[in-house]
């Protein structure tokens, strides 16, 4: 399928006025997340829209308990250099409740960033707790996913005066909830365009990858990812692409969970087909990514995953590397889109299926390669995305003295 045409953005008409963006942030400072890094420190600023980040330097712990406090005092201290347009929150509860007194001292209209579904995240977290039986953490979990359920649900998400969010699914499944629809815009994860220019990234020269069809994961593996499923796909794979080469170019969120991904591809026989790298600097695991003839992109499905927007597959698309993807709402949406790779349910037979495809139509991946690029730079590289949220604050954002009109009336 070739690409469509991408969305027209919304637009104002009127011509862009310098704005300040008071942004409270989950992420610890200084950021490295691109859509924070690039999006908001590179792309908006282009359209005169500039973020104060507000937010700690590490997350967990005793930090996340005072994070409230001191994000108040980040804004008190943002304040000494700048007067704010909007009051910004990124997926956080508490802080959450501090941008939107802080919108109202201020005079200037709430806007909060749903990057995640943070408490559905919490009742994960604790109904695995209460599976493991331990009780007074699972305690802890629970008072808090039912607080954090109340807080943004009634009290920050009603009084939002926008609500940017992940994907067009994460905004039908908040409309669900009673968001309404023309209160939400859908920014996805994009990627950077001059970074992943294929032409400008030096092949790997690891002799293991010679003489063998490479496929690519480039990602963080986890048994939370069902990162074994990947495993299951080169098992089949090798029984007819026999000198296949899975590389998996990414590291474990601990030593543990390394451990058991290594141990898995021993107990499975799989050496010689899988290559698990660890951690590896940006260029090097680009280096490893276009040496591959196809990328996969297995994403679980449930309520967590199904409203995201994973950036790997976009990355492969963008190198042009011809992708097997499951079918969460988005990564089926990409692939409709762009033409550029196939989507089958996460199912070891169907990924194994797609891939051999791809590895045996010269034709097919040539083409899917060669639409990849395109379908990114039109509909997901930061600058595209970056003239999207430019564009929704210049409507939704009015200035200062209309706001204060609208609010004394």
């Amino acid at each position: 399928m070739p690409p469509r045409e991408p969305p027209a953005p919304p637009r104002s008409g009127a011509p862009r006025l310098r704005r300040t963006i008071f942004y409270i942030v989950r992420d610890p400072l200084p950021p490295t997340r691109p859509d924070l890094l690039t999006l908001f420190g590179a792309e908006l600023p282009r359209h005169d829209i500039v973020a104060e980040l507000v937010g700690q330097g590490r997350a967990g712990g005793l930090a996340a308990l005072f994070a409230p406090l001191q994000d108040a005092l980040g804004l008190l201290r943002a304040a000494r250099r700048a007067r704010p347009d909007c009051i910004q929150v990124r997926d956080k509860i508490g802080s959450g409740l501090v941008g939107r007194l802080a919108a109202l001292l201020f005079g200037v209209p709430f806007v909060y960033w749903m990057s995640f579904p943070i408490v559905e995240g919490y009742a994960v977290r604790r109904d695995d707790l209460r599976r493991q039986g331990a009780r007074l953490a699972w305690l802890g979990h629970a008072l808090r996913a039912v607080t954090a359920r109340f807080v943004l649900y009634r009290l920050l998400l009603p009084a939002a005066h926008h609500v940017f969010v992940q994907s067009d699914a994460m905004a039908d499944w908040l409309a669900a909830k009673g968001v309404p629809r023309a209160r939400m815009t859908a920014v996805p994860m994009g990627v950077d365009g001059a970074l992943l220019a294929r032409a400008a990234i030096a092949p790997s020269r690891d002799a293991r990858l010679d003489g063998r069809r490479v496929l690519l994961y480039l990602g963080r593996v986890a048994r939370a990812r069902q990162s074994g499923f990947l495993l299951d796909v080169a098992a089949r794979l090798r029984v007819d692409v026999p000198d296949m080469l899975l590389v998996i170019a990414g590291d474990a969120p601990s030593r543990d969970e390394m451990a058991w991904m290594r141990a898995e591809i021993a107990e499975r026989g799989l050496g010689q087909q899988v290559l698990l790298t660890g951690w590896l600097p940006q260029r090097a695991a680009l280096g490893y990514a276009v040496r591959a003839e196809v990328g996969l992109s297995p994403i679980p499905r449930g309520t967590l995953f199904d409203v995201s927007s994973p950036t790997k597959l976009v990355e492969y698309l963008a190198l042009g590397i011809p992708s097997v993807a499951n079918d969460i709402p988005d990564q089926a949406l990409v692939i409709a889109e762009s033409g550029a790779g196939l989507c089958v349910p996460m199912q070891a037979d169907a990924f194994a299926a797609a891939a051999r495809r791809l590895l045996g139509d010269a034709a097919l991946a040539a083409a899917c390669s060669q639409r990849g690029p395109a379908y990114v730079n039109s509909h997901r590289s930061y600058a595209t995305l970056g003239q999207l949220v430019a564009d929704t604050y210049a409507r939704i954002l009015p200035d200062r003295a209309a706001w204060a009109a609208r609010n004394r009336a």
